[in-house]
């Protein structure tokens, strides 16, 4: 497959754009369908007139079928989706990618092909790598942390529903942000534990809380028993955020976020801010797992991409140095083009 992908790559340079972007393509369809091209448009960034032009070929090609609610998948086109895969994966040449992430970081990579800051599938996709990462994983018994987030929203919809681990526990790794129910770590748990067949224990305590009011509060008898859970978790699935990004999220005031910059932090995870290098430069109180408790978790999985997080990740991983990264495209060639690598 490998040398396929390279092979076409030199004889017909032209051709590798036209099969990304069908890929591309089909790849939203399986995951949104059906779905109308309107709402196709948004979800891949190409316009209306590009998406028209590529669906009547996918038509002729007998890939795609359109009724009254939209287009979707034929049975042909599912099975080329699942052969194409791996081919992507290789004219793209991101096993190179893999290699130098793996040497450099010292952590097991997996990237999906595409940017998930222009192509919505990418970050399902990575979802999906972590749902199927994670359950490989289980042995039984697991607590398993999970943060919040957009990314980490899609790891329960990756899951095939299984009755398989009454005896595992989920939990939120954090307090909650205030932001969209779906994207907080508890509704993500939740999810998570009902897909798994497992139990799960929630944390309803806020973020920005005053130290004093925050140490009264996790003294509950309720709270610590889960707080101390979390703090033992096998297992920790978390996002990276930017850093500004992540301290508007957190509702931190102007002043606060100049501050942040000023600091030179680039990355967030955990309520703790790192600058470029992975030194932490601020931090906001919260319950739940803190830097100190991830360096005792057996194994910790990283999920973030986009080009935009490239800088994030890198600060986060060189703070500290997860077992496993899932990442994309998108981000790990921006990440090998600061670091002087390239895929090389």
């Amino acid at each position: 497959m490998e040398n396929i992908a390279e092979l076409i790559k030199k004889i017909s340079p032209e051709s590798v754009e036209i099969i990304e972007k069908r890929y591309r393509i089909l790849k939203n369809i399986q995951y949104y369908q059906p779905i109308g091209r309107r709402l196709l448009a948004n979800y891949t960034h190409f316009t209306e007139r590009t998406l028209r032009t590529e669906i009547k070929k996918l038509l002729e090609f007998g890939l795609l079928e359109i009724d009254d609610n939209g287009m979707k998948l034929t049975k042909e086109g599912e099975s080329l989706i699942g052969d194409m895969e791996e081919f992507i994966f290789n004219l793209k040449g991101l096993n190179r990618y893999v290699t130098n992430i793996e040497n450099m970081y010292n952590c097991h990579c997996l990237i999906v092909p595409g940017d998930a800051d222009s192509d919505e599938s990418v970050k399902r996709e990575m979802g999906k790598k972590a749902a199927t990462l994670l359950k490989s994983l289980i042995r039984g018994k697991e607590i398993i942390a999970v943060t919040g987030g957009s990314t980490m929203a899609e790891v329960p919809r990756g899951i095939t529903k299984t009755m398989e681990y009454e005896n595992v526990m989920v939990v939120p790794a954090r307090g909650g942000l205030g932001e969209r129910v779906e994207y907080q770590a508890n509704t993500i748990a939740a999810e998570m534990a009902k897909k798994l067949g497992a139990k799960y224990k929630l944390l309803f305590v806020p973020e920005n809380l005053r130290p004093e009011t925050l140490k009264t509060i996790i003294e509950e008898p309720v709270l610590s028993e889960v707080i101390s859970m979390i703090k033992r978790a096998d297992i920790l699935i978390h996002g990276i955020g930017i850093a500004e990004e992540m301290a508007r999220r957190r509702g931190l005031s102007q002043r606060e976020v100049e501050i942040i910059k000023e600091k030179g932090a680039v990355a967030e995870a955990f309520g703790y801010y790192f600058d470029i290098e992975g030194k932490v430069v601020h931090y906001t109180p919260s319950a739940g797992i803190g830097i100190d408790e991830i360096k005792n978790i057996s194994t910790v999985i990283s999920v973030a991409g986009g080009k935009k997080k490239a800088l994030a990740i890198k600060a986060f991983i060189k703070f500290f140095s997860p077992k496993y990264l899932i990442t994309d495209e998108g981000a790990v060639t921006n990440l090998m083009n600061w670091e002087g690598t390239q895929g090389e």
